[in-house]
């Protein structure tokens, strides 16, 4: 016969399922671009000449770094991006941590889990500083933006078990050159401090 105490019985219980399991075993962070090798060649960039717009965006991966670069035209359009195709399970991060460095300009990463909604398929993205200096920047899931061409739509939260693709958004309202440098991309759990 087996003999639990209320408080061990509790904590048996919660913590005996499959989620807090997986979670308890995840890594404090998992590397998703380093930039390092071969295959995160696939990186591709989507003007807003998609829109008849006219800002022109370029890719570069080079030394260890993806350099985004290009020219922001708000008539017309008023963005371009990066993304790169990466099927990978998130489920129990909180985040991702990126460590970046450009002009100052606003930026907005974008996970996506191929949500499709009445015209599109559904974006979810969130907003970044950058400055001169590299720097690491932490963006909780939570506060990804859900939108389909812009406009806010309402859709189930992202599906972080099933990611589908990573990027990088400009569209700060502001014409002229821009600037991104990424030498890393992690997801990170909140409790790895």
């Amino acid at each position: 016969m087996l003999f639990f105490t209320l408080p061990g019985l509790i904590f048996a219980l919660a913590f005996n399922g499959k989620p807090a399991e997986k979670r308890f075993n995840l890594p404090l962070s998992m590397t998703l671009f380093d930039f390092n090798t071969a295959d995160e060649a696939s990186w591709q960039v989507v003007n807003d000449g998609v829109m008849g717009g006219s800002s022109q965006g370029y890719v570069v991966i080079e030394d260890g770094i993806l350099r985004f670069t290009g020219t922001l035209v708000t008539q017309g359009g008023g963005f371009t991006s990066v993304r790169a195709d990466r099927t990978v399970d998130l489920a129990g991060y909180d985040g991702l941590e990126l460590r970046v460095r450009g002009g100052g300009r606003t930026f907005e990463v974008a996970v996506n889990d191929d949500t499709r909604r009445w015209r599109g398929r559904v974006s979810r993205r969130a907003p970044f500083e950058t400055g001169a200096e590299w720097a690491l920047v932490r963006v909780p899931f939570s506060t990804l933006r859900t939108t389909v061409f812009g406009q806010e739509v309402s859709a189930p939260p992202i599906d972080l078990a099933n990611v589908k693709r990573i990027g990088f958004y400009i569209l700060d309202g502001k014409d002229g050159p821009f600037r991104l440098e990424v030498d890393a991309i992690r997801a990170y759990r909140a409790d790895a401090g």
